[in-house]
């Protein structure tokens, strides 16, 4: 076929059309879905290698799932590689049923270990594999990073203060609601503060909550129920062809 180019008006060029181009985009769209999968499965064996609680198929869907979470999600008119924080808050709220603004904050630190404010894919199955199936050694450790509010490696009054005045049903009589919550946090000092302190350390968070367990977390919801993670591992772990 011969034609003008756009580019220099007057000269015409030649352009030579195969008809079997069009004939075989199915089978290339198939080709570059194929090699997309086979991304997909060398990273979960690799992530799969890495990080504890979730086989190989497991991370494959759990990759799947990220990418389809992930979307076209771009900032500044660049193209991001993992969740950010509003992405994340709304699978913490809608599919895991937690309100607390604070709390899902600190589970979104928790998630988002190198602190750039993205969950990246890795970081979303390591996250996933404590919080959906973590050892009682793991929750311990991961609720604790949680309830550290300005990770000092210890949870101060301050802190227990700020986490659990929302726990509490105020009652408009109340001259000071505060004072309820305060007395709230003496109590659970008292409980868990074993070097009496003034404060919980590691040693007296896990100490406490390996004598009673409810105690894991006594601060504030960071953890899904036992429904949660079904309905969630029910829909993540699905065939792919069904979905």
């Amino acid at each position: 076929m011969v034609t003008e180019c756009q580019h220099r008006p007057g000269r015409r060029v030649q352009i030579y059309c195969y008809p079997f181009c069009f004939a075989n985009a199915p089978f290339i769209r198939t080709e570059m879905s194929a090699m997309n999968r086979k991304l997909i499965q060398t990273l979960a064996e690799t992530i799969s290698k890495q990080v504890k609680h979730f086989n190989k198929t497991e991370a494959e869907c759990l990759i799947r799932l990220f990418n389809g979470l992930l979307g076209e999600q771009t900032v500044a008119g660049r193209a991001v590689h993992g969740l950010d924080r509003g992405k994340f808050r709304n699978i913490l709220h809608n599919t895991f049923g937690m309100t607390d603004d604070m709390i899902m904050d600190r589970v979104f630190r928790a998630f988002d270990k190198d602190n750039d404010s993205f969950i990246s894919v890795k970081e979303w199955i390591e996250g996933l594999s404590i919080f959906l199936r973590g050892t009682l050694d793991e929750k311990i450790k991961y609720c604790f990073h949680v309830y550290d509010l300005n990770s000092d490696g210890n949870i101060s009054r301050e802190e227990m203060f700020h986490m659990l005045k929302n726990s509490l049903i105020r009652q408009p009589t109340e001259e000071d609601p505060d004072e309820g919550v305060k007395d709230l946090v003496e109590i659970t000092l008292k409980m868990m503060d074993h070097d009496h302190d003034g404060r919980l350390s590691y040693a007296d968070f896990e100490k406490a909550v390996r004598e009673e367990n409810l105690l894991l977390e006594a601060f504030g919801t960071c953890l899904p129920d036992a429904k949660s993670i079904l309905i969630f591992e029910q829909h993540a772990f699905q065939d792919p062809l069904d979905q």
